[in-house]
């Protein structure tokens, strides 16, 4: 890779943190900086990694237009920052909702403009229609749901939801901000003639997650596990059935490199990205394999009535990312469950009020 100055929005994030910590690792001559409000908890535990991997850390929000301008010229931005949680919204204030994730990506696509950098946006699967994919006609197996044959939906297949599965109908607000802000760079590649790629990525997890509930349940249930706490499964009549496909963070470093590089082939193009089948996993399955590799069994409670946001089934189709691409993953759901275990295991301490 060409001499540049990578920002990294959310940068002391997981996602955000990792992408960069990699960035130095993989490519000495690259400037790299992470731009983060530290309002997550535990992403301040982020800032000794980045500084010890050569990444410069600015403490900003993008909600701030000069937070931004403080940065000075770069080459690429990666658009990581975002308030993650699909409640967001529902029990509280919807404005820091907005402002981050809207708001917020309307002024990083300024200062692309500005400096007609390259910019990679981090989407989510999310901004699909949660009745649509509540529709889905699925049936029981013994340890998970999985997709009946016949589909009334476009858009999916054995090999999971691709970018065909309509859009026209409400995911929370949250899906609503990421889907808006799509929107808006695919406008300012057009009319400003930035460069950019739109990925939605599935569940994105790895070392150094904080995982919640809502947001980041691969590592919380690996930390439950080996820590001794307990879980739920909640909703879908506390099953422990309801599938999602992951993604190590290293697998989409491996992606975003390769997009950057090169970005005219990919230029404009909006991708569904994530582990599709092979790495699918119900929370059952979950449960199993933690209990394998921390080997440890804890206490899991059963919640029955399923949330208004929730959603029995997501696998990613990446068909064509991969079909443009030589990307493909290569963690598999041992080797990612047991990367968490090992990171927990070592943090130990630090951990126990996070998790």
């Amino acid at each position: 890779m060409k001499k540049k100055t990578i920002l990294i929005t959310g940068g002391a994030g997981f996602i955000g943190s990792n992408l960069a910590v990699l960035f130095k690792k993989n490519f000495s001559n690259i400037n790299v900086i992470s731009l983060d409000n530290l309002k997550r908890n535990g992403s301040g535990l982020n800032l000794s990694r980045l500084r010890e991997s050569g990444v410069k850390f600015v403490h900003g929000d993008v909600r701030n237009p000069e937070d931004l301008d403080a940065v000075g010229k770069f080459d690429v931005l990666i658009e990581c920052s975002a308030e993650p949680s699909v409640m967001a919204g529902y029990n509280s204030s919807s404005e820091f909702l907005i402002n981050t994730n809207l708001f917020g990506t309307v002024n990083c696509l300024e200062q692309a403009k500005k400096y007609q950098a390259d910019i990679i946006f981090l989407s989510t699967s999310r901004v699909y229609p949660i009745s649509l994919l509540r529709d889905i006609k699925l049936k029981k197996d013994k340890t998970r749901f999985a997709l009946s044959k016949k589909q009334s939906i476009q858009g999916i297949s054995q090999k999971g939801i691709s970018e065909d599965f309509p859009l026209n109908k409400a995911r929370s607000l949250y899906g609503a901000t990421k889907l808006a802000s799509e929107i808006l760079m695919l406008e300012y590649i057009n009319m400003y003639k930035i460069r950019g790629v739109i990925n939605r990525c599935s569940i994105v997890t790895g070392p150094w997650q904080m995982g919640k509930v809502d947001q980041g349940v691969v590592a919380l249930w690996v930390a439950r596990h080996l820590l001794g706490k307990k879980l739920k499964y909640i909703g879908f009549d506390g099953s422990g059935q309801q599938v999602r496909d992951i993604l190590h963070v290293a697998d989409l470093f491996n992606l975003i490199s390769l997009q950057i590089k090169n970005m005219n082939k990919f230029n404009g193009n909006t991708y569904n990205v994530g582990g599709g089948n092979p790495l699918s996993v119900s929370l059952l399955e979950l449960t199993k394999l933690c209990q394998e590799i921390t080997e440890k069994e804890i206490t899991i409670s059963k919640i029955k009535k399923t949330s208004s946001m929730d959603i029995p089934y997501f696998i990613t189709d990446s068909s064509k990312i991969m079909k443009e691409s030589s990307w493909k993953p290569e963690k598999n759901l041992h080797d990612i469950i047991e990367d968490i275990a090992k990171w927990i295991t070592n943090n130990k301490q630090i951990l126990q009020t996070i998790f």
